[in-house]
């Protein structure tokens, strides 16, 4: 069965605010802090939740009895939340109220303002109840199908617009979890290249698919020669978002989109990880999913996103080692490990972005077990070589709380990419595997501002927490769009 998405993609999550609570929920969390008395709402006093064991502390649930329906449920916020706090909070309402599909919050007793609170709580509970159930008999979870924001009369206008945000801003990460936790036999590059055109069609985007005549025209050696051991054809696709009037600067985004990666002739073990490798395309899906949203998110800037897409399989006609293939451009890579081959395929999409003379490009990857390794499954790591460029993906990564971590682009690192045939080797011989990667992929952007975010950590998710499931996390769909809305061209 070809891939199609969840139905909360789909939008049949129903989100509502208002100043009092309906009579419909079947489940309404009240928000406590670790101090002072709890809401009215609540129906229960300080001393009677500390006699229950509940502290305030953030995350933190109890169910309250209460006569009557709905199912009422303390959730700790900790003191003085934040956005972030306030998305942790609603997340863990999402799983304690986890049997109901309508479900409330009460927002009273949030001092952030309306559009920030709005959108953080609807992030939370939205993305903690999400399950991938396409290929299940029986789904796994209950969604949410009707989510009610209880405030204050005066700051309904404002949690409204940032709920709506919210929910836009969730919906690109449910799309890229879609994506990625697709099992690659249902989600070829073919086929993400036509849910990409019909995407397009309806978000306003401009789509075009290039298929392997084209990009031997337009010499991309490096997708061409990943794509050598595969019986599926590759795909790049090109998705460009224009806003009404004048643009407020020009980016580009680059997405690895390997969609299964065997390691190439370099078989990786048949292990869990081995398994794993459907989601070697997340960052495709993270770019497609961002530039679906830019549109309802009113982005100024004008975005093209360059989405890499091939399978990396081992036969009789893969690239083997040693072998030397010409990038657009004409750089050469001598080819050390099949199984570095997101940097190859992402390489002429970073040249064609420079091409078109953007003010600043930013690739996203599953790229390397190094900055797993250096950083856990957390935050991704971000390189590049411009200050300000890279500021603005970590200003991104607060607001949206995707980390980032920034490591340094050591020059003196570029030497292991020395080849003796060619120009460059994918691969250098030292330890400091997530800066060489950086470093090859810094080869092909020449003087253009540029941000490289490797999210090999962050892309999966072993053990649920908060709102990320188990499973693939969607992670930098909502960080790129929020970039997007909020890019500024650099300084020269």
């Amino acid at each position: 069965a070809p891939f199609s998405p969840s139905p909360s993609v789909q939008g049949q999550v129903v989100v509502a605010v208002v100043d009092a609570v309906p009579d419909h929920l079947d489940a309404l969390g009240v928000l406590v802090g670790p101090d002072g008395a709890p809401p009215a709402a609540l129906g229960s006093g300080r001393d009677e939740l500390t006699a229950a064991g509940f502290t305030g502390a953030l995350g933190t649930t109890l169910v309250v009895p209460r006569p009557g329906s709905p199912t009422v449920i303390a959730v700790g916020t900790g003191p003085d939340p934040d956005g972030a706090a306030l998305r942790d909070a609603a997340a863990a309402f999402a799983s304690a109220s986890s049997p109901h599909a309508a479900v409330g919050l009460d927002l009273t007793s949030v001092t952030l303002a309306g559009e920030l609170a709005g959108e953080a709580a609807v992030e939370g509970v939205v993305l903690a109840r999400y399950a991938y159930d396409v290929l299940r008999r029986e789904p796994a979870g209950r969604p949410v199908t009707d989510l009610v924001l209880v405030t204050s009369t005066d700051r309904v206008e404002g949690t409204r617009s940032g709920a709506a945000r919210g929910r836009v801003l969730a919906s690109a990460t449910e799309l890229a979890r879609d994506l990625a936790n697709t099992p690659h036999s249902h989600l070829t590059a073919t086929r993400l290249a036509e849910i990409a055109v019909s995407l397009g069609a309806e978000r306003g985007l401009d789509v075009e698919v290039f298929d392997a005549d084209a990009l031997r025209e337009m010499q991309v050696g490096g997708l061409l020669a990943i794509n050598q051991g595969s019986s599926e054809p590759p795909r790049m696709v090109r998705i460009t978002y224009r806003p009404d009037g004048d643009p407020a600067g020009r980016l580009a985004i680059v997405g690895k989109g390997i969609m299964y990666d065997s390691g190439g002739l370099g078989i990786k073990p048949n292990d869990r990880i081995h398994a794993q490798m459907k989601n070697d395309m997340s960052g495709a899906a993270a770019a497609l999913a961002a530039m679906a949203v830019l549109r309802d998110l009113g982005c100024r800037a004008e975005v093209t996103a360059y989405l890499m897409c091939t399978d990396n399989m081992p036969s009789g006609t893969a690239i083997a080692l040693g072998d030397v293939i010409t990038i657009r451009g004409g750089t050469t890579v001598e080819v050390m490990d099949t199984d570095a081959e997101g940097r190859v395929v992402m390489s002429d999409a970073l040249v064609l972005a420079t091409e078109d003379g953007v003010d600043a490009v930013i690739d996203i990857a599953t790229l390397t077990g190094s900055a797993l390794r250096a950083l856990g499954s957390d935050m991704a790591a971000l390189l590049g070589n411009h200050d300000e460029v890279l500021a603005q993906v970590e200003a991104a990564a607060v607001v949206t709380g995707e980390p980032v971590w920034r490591l340094p682009l050591h020059r003196r690192y570029r030497r292991q990419l020395d080849s003796l045939t060619a120009d460059v080797m994918n691969v250098g011989y030292g330890d400091a595997g997530a800066i060489t990667a950086a470093l090859f992929l810094a080869e092909f952007v020449g003087d253009t501002p540029w941000a490289h975010i490797d999210m090999c950590g962050p892309a999966q998710v072993d053990d649920g927490r908060s709102w990320l499931p188990a499973g693939c996390s969607g992670f930098g769909a909502r960080l790129l769009a929020q970039v997007a809305v909020d890019f500024r061209p650099p300084a020269a």
